[in-house]
């Protein structure tokens, strides 16, 4: 979907800048001038050729069942608050998810899971959603991912990865001054907002814990560091397909992660 052709609440131009590699997302990520800025470019990044032929590819030859709709098929960008309480981090889009609504965690099983654990937590508007322009909004939260395109197997590159954080990092600078949680929704995003917490001042714990379902840890900023100069960070499994069909996580458990966010936030 080309940029400022109506997709509902795409925050790009046909004139925001795109990067083409690892430096240019670099320089567009440090020298946006806003979150909305920021996200416009994040949503039209180019950076990595196998993540850009593969989201492509899957909006054009797209599944059965969802032949007759349109795909973003672009990279997904930061969304929600931009003022948050609660940062939500999750690893990758899904191919016929968020890289056919052009919303994080929107139109697939997962995002059904987490959004209703999210409403009744008092995190979101509605407990579904379904499209971009339907009404969803979070509350005092935001939603990002550590890559913003959806990887082939859902398992992108380290290279991948890294071209893509500078994304995530000045994200999360623009919002960490209100930022008191960081859910991490698995491992991959655990591992990826370590080195965003440190490049924001943050001091890092050692030895850094271990993922785990409802492991925390505190992180305290330096002298003049953002925010209310700390932060806690919270793992929780990913309400992926296998996990919730296998009992490895459950609406109870998310409950419980999202009640403790939102209370440790001054939220509930």
């Amino acid at each position: 979907m080309p940029p400022g052709t109506g997709w509902p609440g795409d925050p790009a131009a046909a004139s925001t800048p795109v990067a083409h590699d690892a430096a240019e997302v670099r320089a567009l990520a440090a020298g946006a001038g806003s979150v909305a800025e920021l996200v416009a470019r994040q949503s039209v990044c180019r950076a990595c050729p196998r993540l850009v032929e593969w989201r492509e590819q899957v909006a054009i030859v797209k599944r059965p069942s969802t032949r007759g709709e349109r795909y973003w098929g672009r990279p997904i960008p930061g969304w929600g608050d931009e003022r948050p309480a609660v940062l939500v981090a999750g690893l990758a889009p899904a191919a016929h998810g968020g890289n056919r609504t052009g919303r994080i965690f929107t139109g697939d099983r997962s995002g059904d899971v987490l959004f209703a654990s999210l409403y009744r937590c008092g995190l979101a508007a509605q407990p579904t959603s379904v499209a971009a322009g339907d009404g969803q909004r979070l509350i005092r939260a935001r939603m990002v991912a550590a890559v913003r395109c959806a990887p082939p197997a859902n398992k992108p590159t380290v290279a991948e990865r890294d071209t893509c954080a500078p994304w995530l990092s000045a994200e999360f600078a623009r919002v960490a001054g209100s930022v008191r949680v960081v859910v991490c929704l698995g491992g991959f995003a655990w591992q990826a907002m370590w080195p965003v917490l440190r490049s924001a001042g943050f001091a890092l714990p050692r030895p850094r814990p271990s993922f785990g379902h409802g492991v925390e840890a505190r992180l305290a900023a330096a002298s003049g560091g953002p925010g209310g100069g700390q932060v806690l960070l919270i793992g929780c499994y990913h309400p992926s397909q296998q996990n919730t069909f296998t009992g490895r996580v459950t609406p109870a458990m998310l409950d419980a992660v999202f009640r403790r966010a939102a209370t440790e936030a001054g939220l509930a």
